[in-house]
């Protein structure tokens, strides 16, 4: 697969920055016929034909024959060739890695969940990830060479840009990036997990043409992705989207980032675990409690799990949550009026336990003028979202969309 122009296109090469636009179209919208190319890129018929023939040889583009339509000539249909090539994409989590693989099309061919693992920054769980996706790697149904880039979501401060993460994997000299190409045989962009989550509910998920978009990571910790005029949202250096850790509360709880009063400690699943945990000491019941009385340790999944079974007190601590969540959510519809807020990550599995307060909260706290036209939805893409983003992503920025 000669794939030269991608370079090319980066360096600045007329030709291939016009083979690039076209794949980024086709990418959006889909199949195309040359009169509408040429009509989208305001380029001549001849330059459109000339450019899509060199894409078909060089195999990223397939003809697709005649277009169905009614009288006159027909024209020939043109879009993106599924086994151009191929984008891995990874999630580390706290005590999982979840992987994903997608075609040049987008369609996810493959998804897996390696249990077992702890996210810690070591060189040790840097080389069980590296020999997690190597396995993964080997055992996907296409040509390991076909894997163009692996795209890798870590939580906390990442940039993209420089491939340093400075919460996760943060050894020594050497970008992030190149410590695991270096395990993984493979180009690799690395990405803050909940931008990615961002990226695969804008693309994939319940965004519907809305160009301006905050999603909401509400898992152990908080995070946000924004989408300003159809492009993510990074900041002066690659940061943004750092909401958990907002000076939100005049309390005395140490955040995990080492300050007190941070947004995260009243309105994420941390919290969750923290007020839930300290409901049990009290002696208030619950269907956790004999788990508790043994001893037992009690994880945010099993508090989800209560939620989904009516455990009253776990009902009432979610609702509780999301009261305070819906708060902190006004301030960032009066700030960006955007058209549509997604909540994500581990708490809105939750749903409506957790989304009516926060809808309550917003409508309470929010100025009327502003949210108005502010839809708020749950993820539909649930916990493949930062797989999906992830790949997602690096599709995007492996071809020099974004």
């Amino acid at each position: 697969m000669d794939n030269s122009f991608l370079k090319k296109a980066l360096e600045g090469n007329k030709p291939a920055l016009m083979k690039k636009e076209i794949i980024g179209k086709c990418i959006t919208n889909g199949n195309y016929t040359i009169p509408e190319l040429g009509r989208d890129m305001n380029v001549s018929v001849p330059t459109v034909t000339k450019l899509i023939g060199e894409l078909i040889e060089e195999g990223f583009l397939l003809d697709f024959g005649k277009q169905g339509t009614n009288g006159g000539r027909r024209p020939n249909l043109y879009g993106l060739n599924p086994e151009a090539g191929y984008f891995a994409g990874v999630e580390v989590r706290m005590n999982s890695v979840a992987l994903g693989l997608i075609d040049f099309k987008g369609q996810m061919l493959d998804y897996k969940v390696y249990d077992n693992f702890s996210a810690e920054n070591t060189l040790q769980s840097l080389d069980g990830l590296c020999d997690i996706i190597n396995d993964f790697l080997n055992k996907i149904a296409v040509p390991r060479q076909k894997v163009f880039s692996v795209g890798v979501n870590l939580s906390g401060r990442v940039n993209s840009e420089s491939g340093y993460s400075y919460s996760f994997y943060y050894l020594g000299e050497k970008p992030l990036t190149q410590q695991i190409e270096e395990r993984i045989d493979c180009n690799v962009i690395i990405e803050n997990d909940s931008r990615a989550m961002t990226y695969g509910e804008y693309m994939c998920g319940v965004a519907n043409n809305e160009r301006n978009m905050i999603f909401i990571n509400a898992g152990w910790g908080l995070g946000i992705g924004i989408i300003i005029d159809g492009k993510l949202f990074y900041g002066k250096s690659g940061f943004s989207g750092e909401y958990g850790h907002f000076p939100f509360y005049d309390n005395e709880i140490i955040c995990r980032c080492g300050k007190r009063g941070c947004l995260e400690t009243g309105a994420s699943g941390s919290a969750v675990h923290r007020l839930f945990m300290e409901k049990l000491k009290e002696g208030s019941v619950s269907m956790l409690s004999e788990k508790y009385n043994r001893g037992e340790e009690i994880l945010l999944e099993d508090i989800m799990d209560a939620v989904q079974k009516e455990d009253v007190l776990a009902i009432e601590i979610i609702e509780s949550v999301g009261h305070e969540l819906g708060k902190a959510v006004s301030g960032l519809i009066n700030l960006f009026n955007p058209e549509l807020i997604v909540v994500g990550g581990t708490l809105s599995a939750t749903r409506e336990y957790l989304t009516l307060p926060l809808k309550s909260a917003v409508y309470k706290y929010s100025l009327t003028l502003v949210s108005k036209d502010t839809a708020i939805k749950v993820s539909s893409l649930g916990d493949r979202a930062g797989v999906v983003g992830a790949c997602m992503l690096v599709r995007s920025k492996t071809l020099g969309l974004l």
